[in-house]
């Protein structure tokens, strides 16, 4: 029989796939390397384990004993995963940026998780790294991880990552692309792939608000460069010793828009539902692209899940929000038509009337008024069916064939959200503009400003 002693054993060996659409702007191969398939769906359950490993070899860990870490929610879940196979208890402190998600999944495999402030310098007492600090202090029997100045990190990508790269790639890698935060995947597996080939070029991808590509490309720790910033896992307002800045041949900085847009764009285009940091890799790549020929072979790392980010990225609301999607409302489509008047026709004209009007305005859909009130609709496919059985009714008058009034949404409504309201039996809605003025959106209007 085949089968795993434990879940732990399963960690490493992820796929590479070959991305099309969103770098389809590129002369080269680009190679993803698909983290999620690691148990904890992150590329951080390789470094968990094997800092577990260290610690338990010199005898930092003991049976029984607490993980204490600060961590944006990965590195977190391996650790908790380490801790549920090996008996040990786990507490990890979080900042108030990362998504519930992150923070619900920790409690879910027995995690104790305090979330602290974000925009608090490092040795701020109430920052996470102060805390977890305090408690590794406090707490007897415990083992603070550190995976930032913990070097057993950047080993577990020497000894792993960089290894399944040359091998999936049969030494054809020529580009690494990481979007980094502690340092340890970039480093680690860059060193492997520069002793096995130096001329493999290591592109490291940052965040704007991070300080990690000023102090590469100047030595200064300018902390003028920090500023809070929404994109989860990567960028630092310190320099984690797993750096080892000879192995980086390049930084690149992403905004948190840019980074946000792409992960969805992976995911609607590559059909890999990829986390926020994943945007950044190929975010960054884009803007390096300049320096690609078409033999490169590009391998970029996709480091976690996008089911930790559904609450943010993957939510319209939350990307409009912070202005992260160019939303067309109703607003935009009325505003697209240069005020022409919304065409009507009274309840009591006849039915020869309306199927005037539709031909001479070249409309499918009529609200029906009685008095100044909309009480009804009229539609050409409603009127269709009604005279194929009734010829006569064309001398009937509005009221007797009208259907239920246009559904009345607000302008600010985004096109893709009216979907809900139009369908088979109902072909349009209407909203009313800031004079109170009715206008009405049809199943074409909203085609038309999608296809824009």
């Amino acid at each position: 029989m085949k089968y795993c002693d434990n879940i732990l054993e399963t960690i490493g060996h992820t796929p590479m796939v070959k991305l099309h659409r969103v770098t389809a702007s590129l002369p080269c191969t680009v190679l993803a390397k698909v983290e999620f398939f690691n148990p904890g769906n992150s590329i951080k359950d390789r470094m968990a384990v094997k800092m577990i490993d260290v610690a338990e070899q010199n005898g930092w860990l003991k049976p029984g004993g607490t993980i204490i870490e600060g961590t944006s929610g990965n590195t977190g879940m391996g650790l908790a995963l380490a801790a549920i196979v090996r008996g040990y208890k786990c507490i990890f402190t979080t900042t108030d940026k990362q998504s519930k998600e992150k923070v619900d999944i920790l409690k879910a495999v027995g995690a104790e998780v305090i979330v602290c402030p974000t925009n608090v310098e490092p040795e701020d007492p109430r920052s996470y790294y102060s805390v977890s600090k305090r408690l590794a202090r406090e707490i007897p029997n415990s083992f603070y991880v550190n995976q930032y100045d913990n070097l057993a990190n950047r080993e577990a990508h020497y000894e792993q990552t960089g290894p399944e790269i040359w091998e999936q790639t049969e030494g054809k890698i020529t580009h690494l692309v990481v979007a980094t935060g502690t340092g340890g995947t970039v480093t680690g597996t860059g060193k492997y792939l520069k002793e096995k080939n130096p001329d493999i070029k290591v592109w490291a991808i940052d965040s704007y608000g991070s300080l990690l590509k000023k102090y590469y490309d100047t030595g200064i720790i300018d902390m003028t460069e920090v500023y809070p910033y929404i994109t989860e896992g990567i960028g630092e307002d310190f320099v984690p010793e797993n750096y080892d800045m000879s192995v980086i041949d390049a930084f690149e900085k992403v905004t948190d828009k840019d980074a946000a847009i792409m992960a969805r764009k992976i995911t609607k285009e590559e059909g890999i539902f990829v986390g926020y940091s994943a945007g950044s890799a190929v975010a960054g790549l884009l803007q390096l692209k300049a320096s690609l020929k078409p033999t490169d072979v590009v391998v970029v790392i996709f480091h976690d899940h996008g089911s930790r980010y559904v609450g943010k990225v993957y939510n319209d609301q939350w990307m409009m929000e912070r202005g992260f999607l160019d939303v067309k409302t109703v607003k935009d489509v009325i505003n697209g038509r240069k005020g022409q008047p919304l065409v009507t026709i009274d309840a009591n004209e006849k039915v020869s009337e309306a199927i005037a009007k539709m031909k001479k305005y070249d409309i499918e859909h009529i609200p029906v008024l009685g008095g100044n009130d909309i009480i009804g609709a009229i539609s050409e496919s409603g009127l269709f069916n009604k005279l194929l059985d009734n010829t006569q009714l064309k001398d009937a008058a509005v009221k007797e064939v009208m259907q239920p009034a246009f559904p009345l949404v607000s302008q600010e409504t985004p096109i893709e959200k009216l979907t809900v309201y139009i369908n088979r039996e109902n072909g349009a809605v209407l909203t009313k503009d800031d004079s109170g003025n009715h206008h009405i959106i049809t199943k074409y209007d909203i085609i038309q400003a999608l296809g824009r």
